[in-house]
């Protein structure tokens, strides 16, 4: 009998687990068993490892194998488990032809090398036939959590290398095909790392200076983005929401080190493989889309929704009077919260969810801009957006209304979004530094805790009456009064401005508008 094992990653959501793969070459029938709460795709691969191996000219033991995946409780998705599969059952069968050379008087290949070198590292990769490596989803989050549980080398597939960049404090292996993983087993080779690698990333080439007018529109926008503010469009087709709404990623300030590696992550998880998110991410799902397409689902291990998806990024909901109203009220709990629970059997599953929520919808089915124009019953005009609840409104800081009479012909003379960005950017890095100053880590005004700011931020004495005759006339709910007080603060920092004043609370409620 003849024990080895080496070590992987297991994900639930963007959490890493170490899992411990052990293989036993022992007497018994030919063939392979592999135990250990596994999906399908796990159960697949053994046909796939053995034919690797083979192919990669490397010896298959003619015997009973048995692979238990622990802890066993845990559930295991996904094809990465391939490489560290392939490496257990690799050293289990030279351990027990060590054996066997040893008890005929012959030299052995020595495999207490090969454990020194497999007891800190994790694999991960799917195998070809060939014995190829190839890229997996979630490598960013193995590389997070590596770390976190001791383990600092890690071997991946080059398809993956691009991404590995962003973590630092892992170091990364690439290897090609499993028959590399072998000879730097053996020491008879060394395998790359991948700083020379370059990755994609996504290019940004929408300009907001291909938008002829829509001046008040952009305005709201710039606020929009400066504060990091939930906006609501509404216009009649033509008007310029959807053309306004792709373009706010490139006012957006670039993402941090750290945003990249979430953003990144989530990515690599639902399939983006080997690219980086270095710019705020624009997820433009469906109307038709379903709550488990927004918020994230699936079975095994559930994938990133759309609101995962936008994390750090604008999620943008065009055509919102289409969607559900049961799918628009599962966005209250991750606009409050910044994250996703998906709840599964005896576990809890959470993506985070940060993000800028963008809506654009008609005035009303048949679109006209003017009511006199409107072929619509009246009834159908005045509930035709009944499916946002009043609660998700409460939450929208923004609410715009477009007209195609702001447009002009030419483009000459318009605004670049390199120009709007400097402002945004110079907005958002006051805010942070006057939020900094109180000990709060925050980046933009949206974000701040409302009791917060009440109670230690709050506007001047005027301002405040301004806000307290609207609350008492109840024009305002005590969730407006916070949203009114931060798109203040945004119209602050965007001015230079000390401290809110009565004229930036009279915009802010404007900007929350009244016909929505």
């Amino acid at each position: 009998m003849a024990l080895e094992s080496c070590k992987t990653i297991a994900l639930e959501g963007v959490i890493g687990h170490i899992v411990d793969i052990e293989a036993n070459i022992g007497a018994g029938l030919p063939g392979i068993h592999v135990v250990g709460r596994t999906d399908t795709a796990i159960n697949e691969s053994r046909q796939r490892i053995k034919t690797a191996i083979i192919n990669s000219q490397l010896a298959w033991p003619k015997t009973k194998i048995v692979v238990s995946l622990s802890p066993a409780s845990l559930p295991k998705s996904g094809a990465h488990f391939d490489l560290p599969l392939a490496v257990a059952i690799l050293l289990a069968g030279m351990k027990a032809q060590d054996e066997q050379l040893a008890a005929d008087g012959y030299a052995t290949w020595g495999t207490e090398s090969f454990a020194e070198k497999t007891a800190n590292t994790l694999f991960l990769g799917e195998l070809g036939l060939d014995g190829s490596l190839k890229p997996v989803p979630g490598i960013l989050s193995a590389m997070v959590a590596a770390p976190k549980q001791g383990y600092h080398t890690i071997v991946i597939p080059p398809g993956n290398a691009g991404e590995a960049q962003l973590v630092e404090d892992t170091r990364v292996l690439v290897a090609h095909n499993l028959r590399e993983v072998f000879e730097w087993l053996r020491g008879n080779r060394h395998l790359k790392t991948p700083e020379h690698i370059p990755a994609p990333q996504r290019n940004q080439t929408l300009d907001f200076a291909d938008i002829a007018g829509q001046h008040e529109a952009k305005f709201a926008i710039e606020v929009a983005a400066a504060g990091g503010h939930h906006l609501m469009m509404i216009g009649p087709p033509g008007s310029g929401k959807s053309m306004l709404a792709a373009r706010i990623p490139s006012i957006l300030p670039k993402l941090s080190t750290a945003q990249a590696v979430e953003s990144t992550a989530i990515h690599s998880i639902a399939g983006s493989m080997g690219e980086i998110i270095a710019h705020a991410p624009f997820i433009s799902p469906h109307a038709s889309l379903s709550r488990p397409a927004l918020l994230g689902g699936g079975s095994g291990n559930p994938r990133p929704g759309a609101v995962s998806l936008a994390h750090n990024g604008v999620l943008f909901l065009d055509e919102a009077s289409e969607i559900s109203a049961a799918v628009l009220d599962s966005l209250r709990a991750p606009l409050e919260d910044g994250e996703v629970r998906l709840a599964r059997a005896q576990r809890e599953i959470t993506y985070p969810a940060r993000f800028q929520l963008v809506m654009a919808a008609n005035p009303c089915r048949c679109a006209a801009e003017d009511s006199s124009k409107c072929v619509c019953r009246p009834q159908v005009r005045q509930t035709y957006l009944r499916n946002i609840s009043g609660p998700l409104r409460d939450r929208l800081d923004i609410a715009l209304e477009l007209t195609s009479q702001a447009a002009v012909l030419h483009t000459e003379d318009e605004e670049a979004s390199s120009t709007i960005a400097q402002r945004v950017a110079l907005a958002r890095d006051r805010a942070a530094l006057r939020w900094q100053s109180h000990g709060l880590d925050i980046t933009h005004n949206a974000a701040m805790p409302s009791t917060y700011l009440r109670r230690h931020c709050a506007a001047d004495e005027s301002a405040m009456a301004l806000m307290g005759a609207y609350l008492a006339e109840g024009q305002l709910s005590q969730r407006g009064v916070d949203r009114c007080l931060k798109l203040a603060w945004t119209l602050c920092d965007l001015e230079g401005e000390d401290i809110p004043n009565l004229d930036h609370i009279a915009r802010a409620l404007n900007l929350r508008g009244e016909g929505f």
